[in-house]
C-alpha cells in the first residue's frame, strides 16, 4: 500500500476478484475528488486511464474514499480511447490539414482552437467540448461556402470533416448519449449535469464500506430519523415508477462530520489497528466493546487537545462510538438494526457487487445504499467466530449465533463455501427490544389478528393449553410465540428452549418473570460441546413445576417436546414453534418426516397458523387459522376429522373469523378446560362470554393508546400489568357477585385503564 503522504494523484492498481482497481491519492491535492463537480479531478483520472489498461473501478481518496463502479469508470474509458484516437490520428493533426502552404494563415487560428478542445477541454468538460466543437463546425461550414480559392477549399473541407469525425466519435459515447436528455436547461461550462451520470459510493478511510450518498430520482415515500448512541441517523424511503424495487437510503451520523473529525478518527484508528481484541476478550463481548470505547475515547482526547481543535465532551464520545462500531464493532449493520423499523439484514455473495438487503416493517423488502466490501464481510465472520466459539470453515459452512449490541439483539446466521460457493453470506433477524403483545399485534397498521382472536388466544394461555405455532419462515412465528409469554402470569414458572435466542428472555426476566432460558446445540451444527435438543427438553421435566416454551421444532426434539406435553398437559402451558403451512402439514412433519408417535400427536390441543397473505407487492403477516386438535382418532387425523377450525381467516374481508363450531361450542378443548374450571363447568356461554371479555379488554387497550397517543402503552411493561389488572378485577368481581360478571369486570378494568392512561399521556 502506498504512503498516503505522497505527491498529489499518485496511485496504485490491484485485483480484487474479477475487478482491476486504481486507487488515487488525493490527499495532497487542493481540489475536492469529484469526478463529476470538479474538472481538475476529471481531466487527471483521465490522464491516469491513458497510462493504464484495463481498468475497471476507479478509487479517489481524500479523507474519504470516492469509488466509481464498473459503468462509471467505462463512461471514462471510453473517453480516453476517443483522446488517444484524437491525439494520435494523423487525419487530426495540422500538417495533415494543411494542403495549401497559404492556406495556413486562414486556418491556423481555428486550428488551435480545435487543438485546445481535444487535448484540453475534453478531458475535463466532455460536454462543454463537444457544444464547443458543434458551434465551431458551424462556423467552419459557413468559412467553406464563401472560399473561392480551390487550393484553400480542400483545406477546409479536411478540417470540416476531422470537426465532422470527432462531435460523431463523441456523439456515440455512452457519456454524451446519457447527458443529453439533461441538457435542456444546461449552462456551458456549468458541472452539475454530471451528476446525473456520476454517483460514487463513498466512505471515510476509517470504514471500509461503500455507501451511495446521493439521493435517487424517485419518489419519497418516508423520511425518518432513529437515535444510536446519541448519534441520529437519517432514513430516507424510495419508490420508483419504472421499478419495482424500494430503496432504503441511510445517511449514518458518521457522514455529517466535519472534515477534520474524519482525519481524527483516521489517525486513531491506525493507532487503536495494532492491538486486535483476542478470543478470549470476544468471550464477553460487552466488556470488550466498554474497554475499546475508553481507549477510543482517550485517544480522541488526545489529539484533540494536541491539535488544539474545540470539541464537546459529547462530541468526542459520538466519535468513539463511530469508531466503535468500525473497529471491534459490524459497521454499518449495527446502525441498521438499531432501526427499530428493521426487521432483517440480508448480505448475500459475492461480496462487494452487492447492496444490503433489509426487510422493513412499513415497507416490505428493500434494497440499501450501502456494499459491503469483500475485507469487511470477511472481518464480520472472524468476529463471529470468536463471539460464538463456533467455526465457520469448509467443514463447517454454516453458523448460528446471536448478536447483542446496545440498542438491539439479533440472530445471525451465516454460510460460507462450499454451500455459499460465490463467498461469504449472512442473515441478520433483529429481535425487539421487548417482546411482541397482543395489543401490538391489533393496531391498524399491523393487524395480525383481531380483538376475539386475542380474547381466544389469552383464554387458551391461561388455561394451560398445549400450542404449536406454525408458518413459513419470515411468517412471525416466533415473535407470535413472545407474545405469549406477555399474556402468562409472572407467578408461573417458565423456562425456554432454544438453540439460539430469539424469545425474548432477558427482558422478560427485566420485567419480573421467573424464567430460566436453556440453549441446546444447533440442528445444522456438526461440532459442539452443547446440549442436544431432545435432553434440554427432557431435563425440564426434572427442573419443577414449569411452562415450557421451545424456540423451534426441527427434528428429533420434537419427541422429546411431545413428552413434555402428554406429561404437562393439564398442569402448564407446553408451546412451539415449526415449519409447516396447515394443521396437516404440522401432522405430517412431525409425525411422518421427524417420527413421533401418532398417539403423542394427539397431546397438542391448538395449532395457531401463521403466515404472510399478498396483496399486490405488499406482504402483510396474519393469523390464518387456529385449529384444535382432537382426541379421538386412530389414523388419519385428517380423514377422521380431528382438525377443527375455531378461526379462519378470510381474504375478501381481511379478517380472521369466527367459525360455527366454535360459535355453537362445538369445541373437545375449551369444553375440557371449562370443565376444570367452578364457573365455566357446563355452561358454555360463560366461556364465550369469557373470550368476548378478554377480547374486549384487549381492544380497550387499542382505544385509550388512540386516545393518549403513546406508543408504550402498547409495549409489554404497561400490557403485562393490564393483564394482571384484568385477573385482579375478575376474582374480584367473583368474590362479590359470585360469578365471572362480564359486563361489571369490563366497566371496572374500563374505569382502571382510563386512570391508569392518564398517566402515559406525553
Amino acid at each position: 500500500m502506498l504512503d498516503h503522504a505522497k505527491a498529489c494523484f499518485e496511485y496504485e492498481t490491484y485485483h480484487e476478484g474479477e475487478n482491476k482497481i486504481i486507487k488515487i491519492y488525493a490527499e495532497r491535492c487542493s481540489f475536492p475528488p469529484s469526478i463529476e463537480y470538479n474538472e481538475v479531478c476529471m481531466s487527471k483520472v483521465i490522464d491516469v486511464l491513458l497510462q493504464n489498461t484495463g481498468v475497471n473501478i476507479i478509487i479517489i481518496s481524500q479523507l474519504r474514499e470516492y469509488e466509481y463502479d464498473v459503468s462509471q469508470t467505462e463512461l471514462l474509458q471510453e473517453l480516453a480511447r476517443i483522446f488517444r484516437k484524437i491525439n494520435h490520428d494523423e487525419r487530426y493533426q495540422y500538417s495533415h490539414l494543411v494542403i495549401d502552404p497559404q492556406h495556413e494563415r486562414y486556418l491556423r487560428g481555428s486550428f488551435t482552437q480545435f487543438q485546445r478542445l481535444t487535448s484540453k477541454r475534453l478531458k475535463e468538460d466532455p460536454l462543454a467540448a463537444f457544444v464547443e466543437l458543434k458551434r465551431m463546425e458551424r462556423r467552419e461550414k459557413l468559412k467553406l461556402e464563401n472560399i473561392l480559392d480551390s487550393r484553400h477549399k480542400k483545406s477546409q473541407e479536411l478540417f470540416v470533416m476531422a470537426l465532422q469525425q470527432v462531435i460523431l466519435d463523441l456523439e456515440n459515447t455512452r457519456l454524451i448519449k446519457l447527458l443529453m436528455p439533461h441538457s435542456q436547461d444546461y449552462e456551458l461550462g456549468k458541472r452539475e449535469i454530471y451528476s446525473n451520470i456520476f454517483h460514487p459510493t463513498t466512505r471515510p478511510d476509517f470504514m471500509y464500506t461503500k455507501l451511495v450518498s446521493e439521493f435517487p430520482d424517485g419518489e419519497l415515500l418516508e423520511s425518518y430519523e432513529f437515535t444510536i448512541d446519541n448519534n441520529s441517523s437519517q432514513v430516507n424511503i424510495f419508490a420508483f415508477d419504472n421499478d419495482v424495487k424500494t430503496l432504503y437510503h441511510i445517511t449514518p451520523p458518521e457522514f455529517q462530520f466535519e472534515e477534520e473529525v474524519y482525519q481524527i478518527l483516521d489517525d486513531v484508528k491506525r493507532i487503536m489497528s495494532e492491538h486486535k481484541p483476542t478470543k478470549d476478550e470476544f468471550v464477553d463481548p460487552e466488556r470488550m466493546r466498554e474497554v475499546f470505547f475508553n481507549i477510543g475515547r482517550d485517544l480522541i482526547n488526545d489529539i484533540v487537545q494536541q491539535r488544539k481543535l474545540k470539541l464537546t465532551e459529547e462530541q468526542m464520545d459520538q466519535l468513539a462510538q463511530a469508531l466503535l462500531r468500525y473497529t471491534v464493532g459490524f459497521g454499518l449493520i449495527e446502525l441498521l438494526l438499531a432501526d427499530p423499523k428493521v426487521q432483517d439484514v440480508n448480505i448475500n455473495s459475492p461480496n462487494g457487487e452487492l447492496p444490503i438487503f433489509i426487510v422493513h416493517q412499513d415497507y416490505g423488502e428493500c434494497y440499501t445504499n450501502i456494499y459491503p466490501t469483500h475485507l469487511e464481510v470477511e472481518s464480520w465472520a472472524t468476529k463471529l467466530r470468536l463471539i460464538s466459539g463456533r467455526p465457520l470453515d469448509e467443514a463447517n459452512p454454516i453458523l448460528d449465533t446471536e448478536l447483542k449490541v446496545k440498542g438491539f439483539s439479533s440472530r445471525v446466521s451465516a454460510l460460507t463455501a462450499p454451500l455459499s460457493p460465490l463467498g461469504l453470506a449472512f442473515s441478520f433477524r433483529r429481535h425487539r427490544d421487548y417482546p411482541w403483545t397482543f395489543p401490538l399485534y391489533l393496531q391498524p397498521k399491523v393487524r395480525m389478528f383481531n380483538p376475539l382472536a386475542a380474547g381466544l388466544l389469552s383464554f387458551l394461555i391461561m388455561n394451560n393449553a398445549t400450542l404449536l405455532v406454525a408458518g413459513t419462515r419470515s411468517s412471525g412465528k416466533s415473535s407470535l410465540l413472545g407474545s405469549f409469554l406477555t399474556e402468562m402470569s409472572r407467578r408461573s414458572r417458565i423456562i425456554t428452549i432454544e438453540d439460539t435466542f430469539e424469545l425474548p428472555q432477558e427482558s422478560m426476566r427485566k420485567l419480573g418473570y421467573n424464567l430460566e432460558a436453556l440453549k441446546v446445540a444447533s440442528a445444522l451444527s456438526t461440532q459442539s460441546s452443547e446440549v442436544e435438543p431432545s435432553i434440554g427438553i427432557r431435563s425440564t421435566l426434572r427442573l419443577g413445576d414449569s411452562a415450557i416454551f421451545v424456540g423451534e421444532v426441527r427434528s428429533k426434539e420434537a419427541i422429546a417436546l411431545f413428552e413434555a406435553m402428554r406429561v404437562g398437559a393439564a398442569a402448564n402451558v407446553v408451546a412451539g414453534t415449526i415449519h409447516a403451512d396447515s394443521p396437516y402439514g404440522v401432522y405430517d412433519r412431525v409425525v411422518n418426516d421427524i417420527g413421533v408417535p401418532k398417539t403423542s400427536f394427539k397431546a397438542i390441543d391448538i395449532i395457531v397458523i401463521v403466515n404472510p397473505v399478498i396483496s399486490g407487492l405488499k406482504k402483510f403477516k396474519r393469523i390464518l387459522r387456529i385449529t384444535e386438535v382432537r382426541k379421538e382418532w386412530d389414523e388419519d387425523p385428517l380423514k377422521e376429522g380431528a382438525f377443527v377450525d375455531l378461526m379462519v381467516y378470510n381474504p375478501k374481508t381481511d379478517e380472521l373469523e369466527v367459525t360455527d363450531d366454535l360459535i355453537n361450542g362445538n369445541s373437545e378443548i375449551l369444553k375440557r378446560m371449562a370443565g376444570r374450571i367452578k364457573e365455566f363447568a357446563g355452561d358454555w356461554d360463560a366461556v364465550w362470554n369469557n373470550i368476548e371479555l378478554r377480547g374486549k379488554c384487549k381492544q380497550a387497550v387499542m382505544e385509550e393508546f388512540v386516545n393518549i397517543n403513546n406508543p408504550e402503552m402498547l409495549e409489554a411493561e404497561f400490557i403485562i400489568q393490564c393483564n394482571e389488572k384484568f385477573q385482579l378485577i375478575s376474582d374480584k368481581v367473583k368474590d362479590k357477585a359470585g360469578h365471572l360478571d362480564s359486563d361489571l369486570i369490563y366497566f371496572e378494568y374500563r374505569e382502571w385503564l382510563r386512570k391508569e392512561a392518564k398517566k402515559w399521556k406525553k
